[in-house]
C-alpha cells in the first residue's frame, strides 16, 4: 500500500527496545573476558554455561554503568531492585533461563528528545533493566544463513553472559508520517549519548547496539492501539527507519482487507527490505518470571547516585546548541548534519584537526554518497574520523588536491591502509616540479594554439582549458594554481 495511503487511513503507534552491550572487563555474573570475537567457546566458565553448582557473582561496573545510562535518559534510579530468571528455551541459552531484571528494574519513568526536520518530539522512557546477552547461534549450509535450510547449527557461547542494559520506550504517539525518522533520530541520538558515557562502544556492526522495532497501527482518530509486532535485531540506523516503513505497510495492507494482526517477532531481510515471520510473540507471563535466588537485591545509595550524576556528559540538547555555535553551521547544515547520522562523526573530525566546514564537506558529501551506494549508515563505513582529517591536512599541505583526496578516501574504504600509505601505495602526490609540469605545459601549448594566442593578447581566462589539458595529461596529479603561473609565464 502507498505509504500516504497507510497515513491516510491509520496512525502509527511505535516502541523501541534497544540492547546495549556493555564495555566490561568481564561479564555480568562472571569473570570470564567480556570481549568481542575470539576462539568460539573460548571465554567461557561453570557459570556463565549453567553448570550446576556454579554460583553468579553481579558485576559491580556493570550497575554502575546502568545507573549512569539511566540518569543520562531522565530515569529515576531505583533504591532497591532484583533480579529475576526468565525461563525460555533457546539452544543460545545455557541455562535454559535469562537472567534479567522484571517487575523491578533499576532505572524507569525517563525521557529524551529527539529533533526530526527542526520538529521536536518527546521519547518517554519506561525502563531500563540490567540482563545478560545470550551466545550465538551459527548456522551452517543453506543459502541465508538462518535456521530453515541449514545443513547444522553450532552455537559460540563466548557472548553469553555479556552485560546488557536493556532500554524501553513507552509507545510513541503522534509521530504520524515522520514515524520511521523519529525512530532513526532515537536510535542515533541514543547511540550518541552511551558513547559519550564511554559505557559501550556501541558499534551495530559487532552487535553492541541492536534494536527491536515494535509497531502497531490503528484506525485513523481512534486514539487506541493496535496489536503490535515486534522486529528484532535491527542492526543499523537505516534499517530501523526502512523497518517501521515496511511494518507500517504491511499491516496497513492486512487490516484493509479485513484481516488481524498476528502479535509476532518478525525477521529483518537487510537485502530486500522485508520482514519475515519469526515466532508467536509472548506475554510476559508466559516467561514465568520468578526473582533470581542466587543474587542478592541490589540497593545503590543516593550518595553513589548523586556522585555518579557528577560524572554524566553534557545534556545532547544543549551539546547541540553548542556546537552549532562554535562550527558556525546554520539550522539547516546542522539539521542535514543531525539527519545524517553524522554528528558525533564531524566532531571527532574537527577534534582530530579538520575545520568544521571541512569535517562536513567529507561526511555529507563523498562519505554519505559512498554509504548510500553501499546501504550502510556512516558510522560503518571502514573510515575513522582521524584518516578523514588526516585526508584533509594532505590537501591543505597540497600534497594531494580535492579530486585526488576522493581517491585516497576511496583507497581507505576499500583496506589499503591509511591515508598516507595509499597516497605512496597508488602515487597520488601532487606533482610540484617545474621541470615535470613545464613540460606538460609545453605540451598544451604547443597542442592548443588557439588558446595559447587568445592568452597572449590578455585573455587570461581562456588558461583553464590549458591547466584541463595539463591536469588530464598529468592524471590530476598537477598543482593547478601552478600550472596557471607557469602558463601565464610562458605566454606573457
Amino acid at each position: 500500500m502507498p505509504y500516504d495511503d497507510v497515513l491516510a487511513a491509520f496512525d502509527p503507534a511505535l516502541g523501541l527496545e534497544v540492547h546495549v552491550e556493555l564495555n566490561t572487563a568481564s561479564k555480568m555474573f562472571c569473570g570470564c573476558p567480556a570481549t568481542f570475537g575470539g576462539e568460539p567457546n573460548a571465554g567461557t566458565c561453570p557459570t556463565c554455561l549453567g553448570l550446576p553448582g556454579a554460583m553468579p557473582v553481579v558485576n559491580g561496573k556493570a550497575v554502575e554503568s546502568a545507573i549512569r545510562i539511566g540518569l543520562a535518559l531522565n530515569c529515576d534510579i531505583a533504591e532497591w531492585c532484583r533480579f529475576a530468571r526468565k525461563n525460555y528455551f533457546y539452544p543460545d541459552m545455557p541455562k535454559n533461563f535469562q537472567t534479567s531484571q522484571y517487575d523491578e528494574p533499576i532505572a524507569f519513568d525517563g525521557w529524551m528528545d529527539v529533533d526530526v526536520d527542526g520538529e521536536t518530539f518527546r521519547v518517554e522512557i519506561e525502563r531500563a533493566h540490567m540482563e545478560e546477552d545470550t551466545g550465538k547461534s551459527l548456522h551452517v549450509g543453506g543459502a541465508t544463513g538462518r535456521i530453515h535450510g541449514a545443513d547444522y547449527s553450532l552455537v559460540d557461547y563466548n557472548r553469553a553472559g555479556i552485560p546488557l542494559i536493556e532500554i524501553v520506550t513507552r509507545p510513541i504517539l503522534g509521530a504520524g508520517e515522520k514515524a520511521p525518522e523519529v525512530a532513526k533520530a532515537y536510535v542515533s541520538q541514543l547511540r550518541e549519548l552511551i558513547v559519550a558515557l564511554g559505557v559501550s562502544e556501541a558499534r551495530m556492526d559487532q552487535g553492541n547496539l541492536r534494536a527491536d522495532v515494535n509497531l502497531s497501527l490503528s484506525p485513523k482518530g481512534s486514539g487506541t492501539l493496535g496489536t503490535r509486532t515486534e522486529t528484532k535485531n535491527v542492526n543499523s540506523f537505516r534499517s530501523v527507519e526502512r523497518a517501521v516503513r515496511y511494518e507500517m505497510q504491511r499491516h496497513a495492507v492486512i487490516l484493509s482487507d479485513g484481516g488481524s494482526i498476528l502479535q509476532e517477532t518478525r525477521h529483518w531481510h537487510e537485502d530486500t527490505g522485508i520482514t519475515t515471520s519469526g515466532r508467536e510473540k509472548s506475554d510476559a507471563e508466559d516467561y514465568r518470571y520468578f526473582p533470581e535466588p542466587d543474587l542478592v537485591p541490589v540497593a545503590p545509595s543516593r550518595e553513589w547516585v548523586d556522585e555518579l550524576r557528577g560524572t554524566l556528559p553534557e545534556n545532547p540538547t544543549a551539546r547541540r546548541a553548542r556546537l552549532q555555535e562554535e562550527w558556525g553551521f546554520s539550522d539547516l547544515d546542522m539539521r542535514d548534519t543531525i539527519g545524517a547520522g553524522a554528528l558525533g562523526l564531524v566532531e571527532e573530525t574537527i577534534a582530530a584537526g579538520a575545520t568544521p566546514q571541512a569535517a562536513r564537506k567529507w561526511w555529507l558529501g563523498e562519505l554519505a554518497r559512498r554509504s548510500n551506494e553501499d546501504g550502510v549508515d556512516l558510522v560503518d563505513l571502514a573510515i575513522t574520523p582521524a584518516d578523514v582529517a588526516r585526508v584533509q591536512a594532505l590537501v591543505d599541505d597540497k600534497t594531494v588536491n580535492d579530486k585526488l583526496a576522493r581517491q585516497v578516501i576511496e583507497g581507505v574504504l576499500a583496506g589499503e591502509g591509511t591515508p598516507d600509505e595509499v597516497v605512496a601505495r597508488r602515487g597520488l602526490a601532487v606533482v610540484s616540479d617545474d621541470g615535470a609540469l613545464g613540460a606538460a605545459v609545453d605540451k598544451a601549448i604547443s597542442e592548443n594554439p588557439d588558446v595559447a594566442d587568445k592568452i597572449r593578447d590578455g585573455k587570461h581566462a581562456a588558461a583553464g582549458a590549458l591547466i584541463g589539458a595539463v591536469m588530464k595529461e598529468m592524471r590530476g596529479q598537477a598543482d593547478a594554481a601552478r600550472v596557471r603561473e607557469l602558463i601565464l609565464e610562458k605566454l606573457a
